[in-house]
């Protein structure tokens, strides 16, 4: 769930600007599910835009706030949310720690890096959901040490029914600074796409796993 419209319209144009997302209609990706996609999204990109970083951390830290108060502990989910969650765990002046996406096979064989205590409330922090399965392990890692997670926040999300029915299954909380819908609703209005690219970017989000550009 998006919590402001204007900051997820806002969050989309800059992810755009940078080429964190990247729209291809007619040269479309292949992602590592074999899917074919008109969209591609790289938010550990944002890193290396030191303006457009603070601006996400700044809008995950008081959105963090405002849907949980102030939690134990801010958790990122590896790799790609480890910079931005540990960011956003330094504006709010919180301890900071994050999950692997399984426990090492060497040393203390941790899952879960950093110190975390049983029962402490977190907030996890994601850059990307697509299916929400990854993320959900970390979730799974967090319950089995006995710490209460009071939901997630993501920077974006494909919006895939999938993911929706995942969360609701682990009984998980999701919010997103920006999603699927307002990155096309930017993108429109910008005129950042055509008219017919944009029929095909509505057309992959009805059934991403069949979708096929010819």
């Amino acid at each position: 769930m998006v919590l402001d419209k204007n900051t997820a319209k806002k969050t989309a144009e800059l992810l755009l600007q940078i080429n964190a997302i990247k729209l291809k209609p007619e040269n479309p990706f292949t992602w590592a599910s074999g899917w074919k996609s008109p969209i591609y999204c790289d938010n550990r990109i944002l890193l290396s835009y030191p303006i457009i970083r603070n601006y996400i951390r700044d809008e995950m830290a008081k959105q963090v706030e405002q849907l949980y108060g102030k939690p134990d502990c801010i958790v990122g989910v590896a790799t790609g949310a480890i910079g931005i969650g540990a960011l956003v765990a330094d504006k709010l002046n919180l301890p900071f720690v994050y999950v692997r996406p399984e426990p090492k096979s060497h040393g203390r064989q941790n899952q879960i890096e950093g110190h975390l205590e049983a029962h402490q409330t977190v907030v996890v922090i994601e850059d990307l959901i697509s299916t929400g399965k990854s993320s959900l392990n970390a979730v799974d890692a967090l319950r089995a040490i006995d710490a209460k997670v009071k939901g997630m926040l993501a920077v974006f999300t494909y919006g895939f029914e999938t993911a929706a029915n995942n969360f609701k299954e682990k009984n998980t909380e999701l919010h997103t600074l920006s999603s699927y819908e307002y990155l096309i609703e930017q993108a429109s209005d910008t005129g950042y796409v055509k008219e017919e690219q944009l029929i095909t970017l509505m057309e992959w989000r009805k059934d991403p796993s069949k979708w096929t550009n010819k």
